[in-house]
């Protein structure tokens, strides 16, 4: 049985350690390496760390103690609700050590990736559908044409890939970010999921945000209140960001040799969300070969991740993967590669009415009076030296530049032909030979 939350089921907490899904042997040797490192002795204390119900931990602790492995220190507990407090013994310590030179990772317990299979399948990005108005008010903060929203309406209720295409500067990254806010709903993020006794952990304080946490109440009569597996944390959907940064070596499982612990990459902690890959063509790998690592994935929501071992296994890939570039696709992609993402829409520059719009909403939020004079020389004078090319960026840029020379000559903010003739030059660098 699952709880509902937000529309999601919820994973229900595990009534007993057979439920974990977790060899007892393993989270015993977490529950020691944790009080080891953490120095905590109480069933409760231990509990809200481990991510586990006080009952189901205190059946973990009693498993420890027949085998000697932990004994009662006798103290009872006055703030904890006069709870027994609990520490190693001299056996449990060099277990504990033992486990630790085996691997670092103490703390949650992990999710099976069975359990996590069955989890991503209930709070899937396709199962999402996207209106008009929700994609509308998400996105009201920008002046975009209605079959601009025509397309990217259908493409993100789909959840399929997106690559949006265009000249710099006209808010493809502020759109992918519109689309991540229409998502709007919450979903269950595991802390960390076990594989073939491998603990690898997904939730990222960076990319996750946590909205709330399931934890027992040690003074409450019926313990384990819980309304959800707190295994898992109940979280935004998330939105991983990459740009020029990004290499092949984040797609896949990070591996610390020191800890011995693995971190889940990119595309599996933003699985349930949004996936932007910015800047397309500017990373240090050909666009070409970044798309061919997904196209299974793509294809099958699947992908295939490897151990230090080099054991592969398979883990759901679910995800909306926009990817968004300044290059015509042909440039970049061969066909094979485009056919593989579903939807391909091009952002470019407003046309002048939106143009002007853009200009006269950026002026009224900086408080900047519209000049009409100025605005005739922008317009008659300065962009038909560009060929009346209009870009969303260009209307802050300028006013924000006319603010700055203002608040330098000790002038009230304002915008006259001269101001915008400064501001102009520094929009674009002339083309000149510069002698070395």
């Amino acid at each position: 049985m699952n709880m509902m939350a937000s529309g999601v089921l919820a994973p229900v907490p595990p009534k007993n350690l057979a439920e974990t899904g977790i060899s007892p042997v393993m989270m015993r040797d977490l529950l020691l390496k944790t009080m080891f490192r953490t120095n905590l002795d109480t069933c409760s204390s231990i509990a809200r760390v481990i991510a586990l119900t006080i009952p189901v931990t205190q059946e973990l602790v009693d498993l420890a103690r027949s085998q000697r492995l932990l004994e009662a220190t006798g103290t009872l507990h006055a703030n904890s609700g006069g709870e027994m407090g609990y520490q190693l013994t001299d056996a449990g310590k060099a277990r504990a050590l033992d486990a630790l030179a085996q691997s670092e990772y103490y703390g949650a317990m992990p999710v099976p990736l069975a359990a996590y299979h069955e989890q991503i399948k209930r709070q899937s990005i396709r199962n999402i559908q996207i209106t008009r108005d929700q994609l509308t008010a998400a996105m009201g903060h920008l002046i975009l044409p209605k079959e601009l929203l025509d397309n990217l309406g259908p493409a993100v209720s789909s959840g399929r890939s997106i690559l949006m295409y265009g000249p710099p500067g006209n808010g493809k990254s502020s759109i992918s970010n519109g689309i991540r806010d229409a998502l709007g709903d919450r979903i269950y993020i595991p802390r960390a999921v076990e594989y073939a006794g491998q603990v690898i952990t997904v939730f990222d304080p960076i990319v996750h945000t946590a909205a709330e946490e399931s934890v027992d109440d040690p003074t409450s009569l019926r313990r384990s209140g819980n309304r959800f597996d707190n295994r898992y944390v109940y979280s935004v959907r998330p939105t991983v960001i990459t740009g020029g940064e990004l290499s092949l070596d984040m797609l896949d499982l990070t591996y610390n040799p020191t800890a011995r612990t693995y971190t889940a990459p990119l595309q599996m902690k933003s699985s349930g969300g949004v996936f932007i890959v910015d800047d397309l063509g500017r990373q240090a790998e050909p666009p070409q070969k970044l798309v061919n690592r997904w196209i299974v994935p793509l294809e099958e929501n699947r992908d295939i991740l490897s151990l230090q071992s080099g054991e592969k296994f398979e883990v759901p890939f679910d995800t909306l993967v926009i990817f968004s570039t300044n290059f015509h696709p042909n440039e970049i992609f061969d066909k094979a590669a485009l056919r593989r993402i579903f939807f391909k829409i091009k952002i470019d520059g407003p046309c002048q009415q939106d143009f002007l719009k853009i200009f006269a909403m950026v002026a009224r939020k900086k408080k900047m009076a519209l000049d009409e004079r100025t605005m005739l020389h922008l317009m008659r004078v300065k962009y038909p030296t560009i060929a009346n090319t209009y870009a969303n960026y260009q209307p802050v840029f300028l006013i924000d530049q006319m603010i700055a020379i203002c608040n330098f000559e000790g002038i009230p903010i304002q915008m006259t032909p001269d101001l915008i003739d400064r501001a102009w030059a520094n929009m674009f660098v002339r083309d000149e030979a510069i002698a070395h």
